[in-house]
């Protein structure tokens, strides 16, 4: 298995920075998110060209996410490949509505979601559990691909997050903030990664 994750999030879109919730709704990315990824590819660009050069390199389907990998391929010279397993969280009804709005038109459910994220689904949405379960799979078959090395992988906002949370149990905290601080993160994998996942099933 790899030896090393950097875990990519795609730049923003114009939801993302009015604080609206994306989930799978389609969108390209704004201003702010072009030149997100564009200080992406500089700063691996600058990376490889010092030794360490990124030999897989994947990408979300999402729209928000190709596009960034396009941006980012090619500074790198690198084409990135689709997972179809990583598709964003589907947040349901939610999708589309600002976050100010759920606290204020659904006081309880908001509640419930940001004190225990894994007991509530957004209404028509993926249970918190299935969306790591079924990326958890895809980051599984994906990382068998490679003996050794570092695997790049773009996802877009939550998805990051869950993807760190499964890599080394990072907390998944507000899976409606962006953090600006964790936009690029280098994960070195532990080779039991994936058990620890699906037995010990911790908890945020």
């Amino acid at each position: 298995m790899a030896d090393s994750l950097v875990v990519i999030r795609s730049g923003a879109t114009d939801y993302d920075l009015q604080g609206r919730i994306r989930g799978t709704l389609e969108m390209p990315l704004c201003a702010e998110g072009i030149a997100e990824a564009r200080e992406h590819a500089a700063a691996i660009a600058a990376a490889c060209s010092a030794g360490d050069p990124l030999p897989a390199f994947y990408t979300s389907p999402s729209a928000c996410a190709m596009e960034t990998s396009r941006i980012i391929g090619r500074a790198i010279g690198v084409r990135p490949h689709r997972v179809a397993g990583l598709v964003n969280f589907d947040q349901g009804l939610w999708q589309g509505m600002l976050v100010d709005d759920i606290r204020r038109k659904q006081p309880r459910l908001y509640r419930q979601w940001q004190e225990n994220p894994w007991a509530v689904a957004p209404p028509e949405g993926e249970l918190l559990d299935e969306a790591c379960s079924r990326v958890g799979s895809a980051l599984e078959r994906l990382l068998k691909r490679h003996t050794e090395g570092t695997v790049a992988l773009i996802v877009p906002a939550p998805l990051d997050r869950i993807v760190r949370w499964l890599a080394n149990g990072e907390s998944l905290a507000d899976l409606w903030l962006r953090d600006p601080q964790a936009a690029l993160a280098r994960i070195p994998l532990a080779s039991q990664w994936k058990s620890r996942i699906v037995r010990e099933k911790v908890r945020v």
